[in-house]
């Protein structure tokens, strides 16, 4: 199924369920007011929120028009406004590969034996079309295209087996990163927080089911497209190149802690190599740059603009969109930067 939040001036939204097709949605909040709430009582909730999608994928004529209205993705805020917890990973190693070899080093070898996860922001998150509102073009902003699940509760120690029971949706994202601010929190050695603004998530959550065979092994085998001003800049298949599963990712994080349901989990970048078949482009600028940097060059692909576009999609088996469309506008802030 296909859920989302819409805004109606609460903090979590209002619960949709939303047809295959993203055209048409209805009201969930007669069964749980928030995806939020939803997912605290998974079980019970789940099988009414999927009765209401068969119903309103099998509605036909006054019976669909008395119940459903037409999906307005401009409404939506972010899946799941509020995550329990959310953190990132690194799993497309090509990503990173490019950058430590941009800067004449070599990836750790603990990278290709174990999934490398970091904490991120869980509040905030911002919907398919709000826009990133930035005090300074200088801040080196560059987009991010990639996967997330959406956890159940799990328990510490959780096996792989496991933690892929408890995938309850995945969601498509634009994760942020301010390069040029990068370095120096870096050498903190505490990790990136202002590099990191708000992050915006396709308008719908799906269930793994909804990817049909694309969902291989706990990955979602299928093309995720990139566009900046409307030119394409990536075509990927986000089922190839990544070293580690979502659930192994999950596993990883139950190693020394439970997990709360709500709790968001990111692949990173999504990242292909280039071979005979298939030049894949870029799901970050960054990656554009160092390989320039590595091909003996300038970086020369300059990072986003105010007033340029991102948009950022997924297609399901059928070449349709599977979680609509990130379309995301770079703007100015009003308010002095601080930095």
């Amino acid at each position: 199924m296909k859920l989302a939040s819409l805004d109606d001036g609460t903090r979590d939204g209002q619960l949709a369920v939303v047809s295959r097709d993203l055209l048409t949605a209805h009201i969930a909040d007669g069964i749980a007011p928030s995806l939020r709430a939803a997912l605290d009582d998974w079980a019970f909730i789940a099988p009414q929120l999927d009765a209401l999608y068969r119903q309103l994928n099998d509605a036909k004529g006054d019976a669909r028009a008395r119940r459903a209205f037409d999906f307005d993705p401009t409404r939506c805020m972010a899946p799941l406004p509020r995550a329990s917890a959310r953190v990132c990973g690194a799993t497309y190693l090509h990503h990173h590969d490019l950058e430590q070899r941009a800067l004449g080093r070599t990836l750790p070898a603990a990278w290709r034996d174990t999934p490398q996860l970091r904490q991120a922001a869980s509040d905030g998150l911002l919907g398919p079309t709000r826009n990133l509102v930035l005090a300074r073009e200088e801040w080196g902003i560059d987009f991010g295209a990639e996967l997330a699940i959406v956890s159940g509760d799990l328990p510490q120690g959780a096996t792989p087996d496991a933690a892929l029971g408890q995938i309850r949706l995945l969601l498509l994202a634009n994760d942020i990163t301010l390069r040029n601010l990068a370095p120096d929190e870096l050498a903190t050695g505490l990790g990136l927080l202002h590099a990191k603004p708000a992050t915006a998530f396709a308008p719908v959550a799906v269930t793994p089911d909804e990817l049909g065979e694309g969902w291989v092994a706990g990955k979602a085998a299928l093309p995720l497209r990139v566009k900046r001003n409307d030119n394409p800049v990536g075509t990927l298949e986000a089922g190839d190149d990544m070293t580690f599963n979502f659930a192994q990712l999950l596993a990883a994080l139950a190693g020394t802690r439970p997990v709360t349901a709500g709790t968001i989990v990111g692949s990173g970048v999504v990242s292909n190599r280039t071979t005979r078949r298939h030049t894949p482009g870029y799901a970050s600028i960054a990656e554009a740059r160092w390989t320039e940097m590595l091909d003996g060059d300038d970086a020369v692909t300059p990072f986003l603009r105010f007033g340029d576009v991102v948009r950022i999609e997924m297609l399901d088996g059928n070449g349709k969109s599977l979680f609509g469309a990130i379309e995301q506008n770079v703007g100015l802030a009003a308010t002095p930067p601080t930095r």
